[in-house]
């Protein structure tokens, strides 16, 4: 292993912030992987799962092992987690503008394209390289204006010629479940049985350009502007992985998941070790776009009625929040079958507030599908 310190755009006189990024196997295998987690710095169940991997990958290093190159960035987001106010991480949104810190993305498909535009050809494996180069490119061209936008720019030229892209996250109070692409799905679905995951939520685009859909969304782009002339392969499979809620944090479960995740790897060809049946599917994929989410209606205590991972049925009680005042109870029921994968950690609430989602087969949402 060897570790790289990126160091960012000063955010004021005298601070400075910087990524490390640790680098295991070598590139001689013509694959790479990425794994970082952290990019909302208040959730630290990812955190532990990326240390937990970096003990194994240094012991499959040293073994030989790896049959691929591995980047990992365990803590993704340096300014995040110096945000504490009166106690309190604020680790999602950058306290300086109020972004958060896993959206808005650059996407870069319609400049890549014409960068490339005379350079592809009838090679699928040198069209996906032409285009890395064309990416990484436009990306050191960028001038941050801003510690955010160099957070961003470096994550991604980190990245963006990786064939596997993992970015470790958590919710609030949740079941462990996942995000990616709809074309990404085959790729990606022996990693949800690895996991266990209870929930797997599929999109091309779900508008907030988050930092794994910067990845897979570009691709698809391409495609489609590209295949009917030349083959584009999907050049990265990128995966959200909610690590359960921010509470869940251990050595056991984080052990578990990297297991899990090694275990992917080697499905995938990355690791030399003997490929692990596949276990069932906890759930079927869904569209994101079929989520059922709840808000409050009214102002007062919330009490919950279903654990997170639970499967729910059209019509079943959901949530009660109690007046304060009077102690009326008014009860929330979900209108989807499927599953309850994340819900708040809160216990009171005000009308419109969000209090948690419910997968669902059928598509019932368009445009912004993703939280602040």
């Amino acid at each position: 292993m060897h570790s790289a310190k990126h160091r960012l755009l000063a955010a004021s006189d005298g601070t400075a912030h910087q990524l490390v990024s640790h680098h295991f196997g070598d590139q001689t295998y013509g694959k790479k992987i990425y794994i970082q987690a952290g990019l909302h710095a208040d959730e630290i169940p990812g955190m532990l799962v990326a240390l937990t991997l970096q003990e194994e990958l240094q012991q499959l290093e040293k073994e030989g092992r790896l049959r691929c190159e591995v980047v990992l960035v365990s803590t993704a987001n340096p300014i995040g987690l110096a945000q504490v106010v009166l106690g309190y991480p604020i680790g999602r949104f950058d306290l300086a503008s109020g972004r958060n810190f896993n959206r808005g993305f650059p996407l870069l498909a319609g400049k890549i394209a014409e960068a490339v535009e005379g350079e592809l050809g009838g090679d699928a494996k040198k069209n996906v390289a032409t285009i890395r180069r064309a990416w990484r490119d436009l990306l050191l061209a960028q001038q941050p204006r801003q510690t955010f936008d160099d957070l961003q720019r470096a994550l991604m030229l980190l990245s963006l010629d990786a064939d596997i892209i993992l970015d470790l996250h958590c919710s609030r109070e949740a079941a462990l479940h996942l995000y990616t692409g709809e074309a990404l799905w085959q790729q990606a679905e022996p990693l949800a049985r690895y996991l266990g995951a209870s929930a797997s939520l599929l999109a091309v685009d779900s508008g907030g350009q988050s930092f794994d859909e910067a990845h897979s969304f570009t691709w698809w782009q391409l495609q489609q502007r590209f295949n009917e002339r030349f083959p584009i392969a999907h050049g990265s499979t990128a995966i959200t992985v909610e690590h359960r809620g921010q509470r869940d944090v251990n050595d056991e479960l984080a052990r578990k998941d990297a297991a899990a995740i090694l275990d992917y790897l080697t499905w995938y060809g990355a690791i030399e070790a003997q490929v692990k049946p596949l276990p069932p599917l906890a759930y079927p994929a869904t569209p994101l776009a079929g989520s059922e989410q709840f808000y409050a209606p009214v102002t007062g205590i919330l009490l919950h009625c279903v654990e997170p991972g639970a499967r729910v049925s059209a019509g079943q009680q959901m949530f009660v929040i109690v007046d304060t005042t009077d102690g009326t109870r008014t009860a929330i029921c979900s209108r989807t079958a499927g599953i309850l994968y994340m819900r708040r950690d809160v216990r009171y609430v005000r009308q419109g507030d969000p209090l948690g989602r419910v997968s669902g087969e059928e598509v019932i949402r368009s445009g912004y599908l993703l939280s602040a």
